[in-house]
């Protein structure tokens, strides 16, 4: 009998580990590859957090958060999408991604299928891989419109093993949103063949042509089998803190206490004090790094798009670009080489599924003058490159 499961011992490292191991290996790299912006933590949050480690909140919490950090979630909801959740419905998690780990636990059987709009961030996938399950992409299509999602193929996609389908709104690497016609049918399918709805909803603050993105929460039932993730890392510049929330129909309830505390116990009561500081006075915060991304980003779409061979796909949400790049077929090649001849780093488009393969995506969440740097870098770059 094999030690590792064959699940396990076939996973390979995502090509963005790849290009930043490399990275860690040359000096003065402007890493554009990762997530999350160039700020720390707003020193309001750390204060929260330190204030109630010094205070002695070191002891065992309960499994799904502390209950001051699940009501400060509950209202939040309330405040930006208008709706009204029932304590029972909601989860700290350690990590928007141990929220989708926790979802897969609960819901996928091995032989089951879960169909997945791409390009998509590939931990995601890989959590029903490792749950057992099979992921059946659909690909968005990119234009100069930006992306568009055929609902149609999610639908053919789906068979009698189907047990869930997964979006992110807005969606990492690519910006998509949903709009409510299409959330509206996919739910209504959803609703008629007995089909889950997995919903990254991360990056729903960072966007740039409303104030907050369409929530699947605002249109479905409670009773809908729709299951929500959120983060604190994006919004509130909390990568390093490992949190989240996760949203579940209320049968659920049982199962995800379960589950917490058979994965984690529950998350620390001293970060959870930061994240309640985060949700209660962060506004003139988020406001703030939103405005930051927006700036960015038109930084880079500007120098983007005056570099010859380059096309930008547009977007009006999360902090990243997808790029193509005339004449270059090896992405995971050149975003290697970026890295150790511009200094600039950048994730390759294979590292996200269907849909991205020709791609490269980087990261705007950053100063513009670091941005700036970057951008002269990159520049002159692809002018010179060519494939070997």
């Amino acid at each position: 009998m094999a030690l590792i499961r064959a699940q396990i011992e076939d996973l390979e490292d995502s090509p963005i580990i790849d290009v930043w191991r490399l990275g860690q290996t040359v000096p003065d790299v402007i890493g554009l590859w990762a997530g999350e912006s160039d700020l720390p933590t707003p020193d309001f949050i750390c204060r929260a957090a330190a204030g109630a480690l010094t205070a002695g909140q070191t002891f065992y919490s309960h499994n799904r958060g502390i209950p001051s950090l699940r009501a400060e979630i509950i209202d939040y909801h309330r405040r930006h999408y208008g709706i009204t959740l029932p304590d029972e419905r909601v989860a700290v998690t350690s990590s928007g991604m141990n929220g989708v780990v926790l979802v897969a636990q609960a819901i996928i059987d091995p032989g089951d299928n879960v169909v997945a709009i791409t390009p998509s961030w590939p931990n995601i996938l890989r959590a029903v891989t490792v749950a057992g399950g099979e992921i059946r992409t659909v690909a968005l299509k990119s234009g100069d419109a930006g992306w568009q999602l055929d609902i149609e193929a999610v639908f053919a996609r789906c068979d009698a093993r189907t047990r869930a389908i997964y979006y992110a709104s807005p969606g990492n690497p690519t910006g998509w949103m949903i709009e409510r016609d299409q959330a509206l049918r996919l739910l209504a399918f959803a609703r008629a063949r007995g089909i889950a709805l997995i919903v990254d909803e991360v990056y729903h603050r960072i966007v740039y042509d409303r104030p907050v993105a369409l929530s699947i929460l605002e249109i479905a039932e409670p009773d809908d089998p729709v299951f929500v993730v959120h983060s604190f890392s994006k919004s509130w510049a909390m990568t390093g803190w490992r949190m989240g929330w996760l949203i579940y129909p209320p049968a659920a309830l049982d199962a995800f206490e379960k589950l917490i505390q058979f994965n984690t116990s529950g998350g620390q009561a001293f970060l959870q004090a930061g994240a309640i500081a985060a949700l209660r006075d962060g506004e003139p915060f988020v406001e703030r790094f939103v405005a930051r991304c927006r700036e960015g980003r038109e930084v880079a779409l500007s120098r983007l798009r005056a570099m010859p061979r380059v096309r930008v796909v547009p977007n009006n949400g999360s902090f990243y670009f997808m790029i193509d790049i005339d004449g270059v077929r090896d992405v995971l090649q050149f975003c290697k080489r970026a890295v150790i001849e511009a200094r600039v780093g950048l994730a390759p488009g294979t590292a996200f599924s269907g849909g991205a393969e020709t791609h490269v995506r980087l990261c705007y969440a950053k100063s513009p003058e670091l941005l700036h740097t970057a951008m002269d870098r990159l520049g002159a770059f692809i002018a010179q490159y060519t494939e070997a």
